[in-house]
């Protein structure tokens, strides 16, 4: 059921007035909530502004503001500082609006009586299920800073596979998007300039010159367009699909059989997964919590899939390692290695070892696979562009050799 945003004022047991927000079903719901908190209402309103602000296709919080602010959290908090003193020089101090608005909001929520794991949780988009688990745990451990300072290194380490992947793909993207709009400016500017020549020679064009005219009408004509809008609609519609249970369990299978992409993709997610689970073991979040929550953020929905049937087994008594055997895409020395950490009870830093030899493995992946192909993008530019030159470029050759 949908929530609504409340603002109220409220007397705690000690006269003191205290403000906020709360979320809730109805006004009812949020009245009976803060008499249960021990408040005494004087004045509770539905918060216009917020549901307007629940509106927006987006966050404007990067994974870099949420590190930053759990980094510096645990390093108050073991300073000493109360949590309310922590959120509140965090959001005076935070460089994005929305995350300071966002800090401010936990800093009502935790003064008006909730833990910061409640507070996190009204707040999915900025702080994922991960995050307040964790936190939970740490504030139930009594580790709250240790607990955010694995968050912030989890993070970290993520975005930094994450621009790995990105900076090694750039420039072959650049390349290959060049290579089009060359071939398309050619089509549209440069071969119909030739066209008009050939025409007023009057000779029958050679096949490669006839097919490489056929194809700049093609991209010229109306035809050219609607096949453009039927490739955009055709694109839309593959996304939309692919978002789907079905469509996103058949493509992720595909991509994870892709020849060498395949094995990169299998690797970062077998990377993300022992990480995850590892920060989540080493925090005290129990396991069935920790494998709902890397189901969850695997990134490729066949490895959901297998994780969630894995702990569907592990519920039932087994091992951890033992259904990770049975699925094709956990490798041996994963399941070996999970093995062994159960067996010795380092289960946490068997999988931190695992993550970090796949985080190495991935890097050096993407780097020959980036390296390897730079030499063949540019010989497909000089093909494609020699070719069309060629083609052009071929009925003069031919009246010369006639003329001969």
């Amino acid at each position: 059921m949908a929530t609504t945003t409340f603002k109220y004022n409220v007397r705690d047991k000690t006269g003191r007035v205290v403000s906020g927000k709360l979320e809730g079903e109805s006004r009812e719901a949020v009245a009976t909530k803060l008499r249960q908190m021990g408040y005494i209402i004087l004045d509770l309103d539905e918060d216009r502004l917020a549901q307007l602000n629940k509106i927006q296709f987006g966050t404007s919080v990067k994974i870099k503001d949420v590190t930053i602010f759990a980094r510096q959290f645990a390093t108050m908090i073991n300073a000493g500082l109360s949590l309310t003193k922590c959120l509140s020089i965090l959001a005076d101090q935070a460089e994005n609006k929305e995350m300071r608005d966002i800090i401010a909001q936990l800093n009502r929520d935790v003064e008006a009586g909730q833990s910061l794991s409640e507070a996190m949780m009204k707040h999915p988009k900025i702080f994922p299920p991960l995050f307040y688990n964790m936190v939970k745990a740490g504030e139930t451990g009594g580790v709250l800073d240790e607990v955010l300072l694995r968050v912030a290194d989890l993070f970290e380490q993520d975005a930094h596979l994450k621009g790995r992947v990105k900076s090694a793909m750039m420039y072959p993207m650049v390349i290959s998007i060049l290579v089009v709009v060359v071939v398309i400016a050619m089509m549209l500017f440069v071969v119909p300039t030739f066209i008009e020549m050939f025409a007023g020679a009057g000779q029958e064009l050679p096949l490669p010159t006839q097919v490489l005219v056929a194809m700049s009408d093609f991209v010229a004509s109306i035809r050219g367009v609607i096949a453009a809008v039927v490739l955009v609609i055709l694109f839309f519609v593959f996304k939309q699909w692919t978002k789907t249970d079905s469509g996103k369990f058949i493509w992720d299978g595909v991509k994870l059989r892709m020849p060498v992409a395949g094995n990169i993709i299998r690797k970062t997610s077998v990377a993300r997964f022992t990480r995850t689970f590892g920060t989540l073991v080493a925090a005290g979040v129990p396991i069935l919590s920790a494998m709902d929550i890397v189901a969850d953020t695997a990134g490729n929905e066949v490895v959901t899939r297998a994780l969630k049937s894995a702990r569907g087994a592990i519920k039932e008594g087994e091992t951890i390692a033992k259904p990770l055997s049975e699925s094709p895409v956990f490798p041996g020395m994963v399941v070996q290695m999970v093995a062994v950490g159960e067996e010795t009870g380092a289960l946490d830093q068997m999988l931190i070892k695992i993550a970090d030899f796949y985080d190495e493995e991935v890097g050096t992946a993407i780097d020959g696979l980036a390296s390897a192909m730079e030499p063949i993008i540019m010989v497909v530019l000089a093909v494609v562009v020699g070719g069309i030159v060629i083609a052009l470029y071929m009925p003069m050759f031919q009246a010369v050799t006639m003329v001969a």
